[in-house]
């Protein structure tokens, strides 16, 4: 019989023959097309299983709940998912999997694209976990993880360079997001926004490929019907027209309230070092908010599809205030206060330790919002008669914009999603006017936020990204022969006739950097044979323009040559220890390599 490790050895052969044959006979991006097909297949099959998972799990769990009065199992169900969900991520996958569209983002801008196999089912059981027994948040970032993972993970395979790693990741993304909203044009359009690949004759065909593939896989097996179901009773007036323009400023601002309140709660739980502690209390504060608020549990999908046919009173559904559902005044401020509850219940999910993403959240709150606004209006006295329903589409698109900083996107999407295509132009305006009113106050998305502090953020910018791409190992020289401070001119003279540089680092017994000796500066003195025993480096020493941190980003470097005029600079560690040199001419040479690699069509 053969042995494992043989037969390990003939498939490593195989598959190493085949990646020559490939290589000889198919053409790179020939392959990269059939490639995106086969990621768009394997998303779309991984969205259907995600969806039925969840289905399954809440559909068990809620099969008697009691839809007329307050349930105490919301007490139960939300705690004991996210108790479950932690343990999985924490004693069985051992790695952090929350974030997960900041982490495909992490990945593409700073470990070249690649992502862990495990990632390509990990997220799917711990979030379909989480949002099962209740977690409030959404599927779309883990599926949009877990599809990235899938693209990253099959282009490894084939030793694919990270040019086109990028590319299927941002395939296996689009197809996620697609698979599971049956929207291919809002699939691709969040690779390009969101995910900010550059939108070229090579990126647009493997997109489009891999992200109708996974709409059609989807459309197959459940069939043709739209995410949320939305008929349009009310033709969009051009009278509408100014309260859809005050729509959009009030989504804008809506969208700031719902990133500054989760951002202000993951610093909350991200100080709680205790794991056990953090997820009592956000498990013990989301059993709460859903208890009072039933529509936070889950993804609340059903609640978005109520308010799109114009039945908020299905909202107090399960709830104690079900009694009161008839009165305007108690729908209105109870959608009000979920509104406002959701980004509580989403950052509390995620920081007790949920998997979940804040893509359905965002569209949760738009269609919220939307609806409060609309209804508000109509029933404060004046003669005002705004179809909610339409206004609850168009605050969908506004938020989600708002929230993404992706307004195409956002459009394609919610028509998408519901079919309502007659309001593109409404819907145009509001997402438009959401994404102009929040740029004033954050310039990044909710995901690309966290990235962007720690300069570790890609983005359409040509120059700064080739500079993030960039890593300063990559350019430091190590060629410079160091001096010490209580070295003699004569001593000195040596070095510099064994070095090629004109150049030397001052260190002290530690290896600290104390200065350095320029050549053009002791020109004058180097010649003075009376001057060898009597000069020291530490008398004509000088100090550098600046020190280079040794995990200082690239942008940072740039700026502090263009600062201080320097052609040299200096690199220290942590410690002030000495460990080389960068030049201008080394980044400028690794720039335009970098540049040329990324940009090939």
């Amino acid at each position: 019989m053969l042995s494992f490790d043989c037969i390990s050895n003939r498939a490593n052969q195989w598959f190493f023959s085949l990646l020559q044959w490939r290589e000889k006979h198919i053409k790179e991006r020939d392959f990269v097309v059939m490639l995106a097909f086969i990621i768009g297949i394997l998303c779309g099959f991984a969205a259907l299983v995600f969806k039925w998972l969840i289905h399954f799990i809440s559909s068990s769990l809620l099969l008697n709940i009691d839809v007329t009065g307050g349930n105490y199992l919301y007490l139960l169900y939300p705690l004991v998912g996210i108790i479950i969900a932690s343990c999985y991520v924490r004693y069985v996958v051992k790695d952090n999997i929350s974030h997960g569209v900041t982490k495909v983002l992490y990945a593409i801008s700073q470990n070249k694209s690649r992502l862990k196999a495990h990632n390509c089912y990990t997220s799917v059981v711990a979030s379909s976990i989480t949002i099962g027994f209740g977690g409030s948040v959404g599927a779309e970032g883990p599926i949009v993880y877990t599809g990235a993972a899938i693209g990253s993970n099959i282009g490894q395979a084939f030793r694919l360079s990270p040019r086109v790693l990028m590319l299927l990741v941002g395939c296996g993304a689009a197809a996620g997001l697609s698979g599971i909203f049956k929207a291919p044009l809002a699939g691709a359009l969040f690779t390009l926004e969101v995910l900010m690949l550059d939108l070229t004759t090579v990126t647009v065909m493997p997109l489009l490929i891999s992200s109708v593939t996974a709409a059609t896989v989807a459309y197959v097996f459940t069939g043709y019907d739209v995410q949320f179901f939305f008929t349009q009773s009310e033709n969009f007036l051009p009278v509408r027209i100014p309260y859809a323009i005050i729509l959009g400023i009030l989504c804008g601002f809506v969208s700031l309230y719902f990133i500054r309140v989760i951002n202000m709660m993951e610093t909350f739980y991200g100080s709680i070092k205790n794991h056990w502690k953090k997820g009592a209390i956000g498990g013990i504060l989301l059993a709460i908010l859903i208890f009072v608020f039933p529509p936070l549990y889950g993804e609340g999908y059903g609640v978005i599809t109520s308010m799109l046919n114009g039945d908020p009173a299905a909202a107090l559904n399960g709830s104690v205030f079900y009694g009161d559902r008839h009165l305007p005044w108690v729908i209105a401020l109870y959608v009000l206060c979920v509104t406002l509850a959701k980004a509580f219940a989403t950052s509390s999910t995620n920081g007790a330790g949920g998997v979940g993403g804040t893509f359905a959240p965002a569209l949760y709150v738009g269609s919220m919002a939307g609806f409060c606004f609309a209804f508000t209006l109509n029933n404060i006295g004046f003669d005002i008669d705004l179809s909610v329903k339409n206004f609850a589409l168009m605050g969908m698109a506004g938020v989600m914009s708002g929230v993404m900083h992706a307004p195409l996107m956002a459009i394609f999407l919610t028509a998408e999603l519901t079919g309502g295509y007659d309001l593109f132009l409404p819907l145009l305006i509001v997402s438009t006017i959401s994404y102009g009113t929040i740029k004033v106050f954050e310039p990044y998305s909710i995901y690309a936020m966290r990235l962007a502090k720690r300069g570790e953020l890609l983005t359409h910018h040509k120059d700064k990204s080739v500079l993030r791409l960039l890593k300063i190992n990559s350019v430091i020289e190590n060629d410079f022969i160091p001096v010490t401070p209580d070295m003699n001119l004569k001593a000195m003279v040596d070095v510099i006739s064994r070095s090629n540089r004109n150049l030397f680092p001052v260190v002290d017994c530690d290896e600290k950097l104390m200065g350095v000796v320029l050549l053009d500066d002791i020109r004058n003195i180097m010649f003075r044979p009376d001057l060898y025993k009597r000069m020291y480096v530490s008398k004509f020493m000088s100090m550098p323009p600046a020190k280079i941190r040794i995990g200082d980003p690239m942008e940072d470097v740039m700026k502090t040559f263009d600062r201080t005029g320097a052609w040299n600079l200096p690199v220290v560690d942590e410690n002030d220890k000495y460990v080389g040199f960068v030049s201008k001419s080394k980044i400028f040479n690794s720039y335009r390599r970098v540049l040329r690699h990324y940009s090939e069509d």
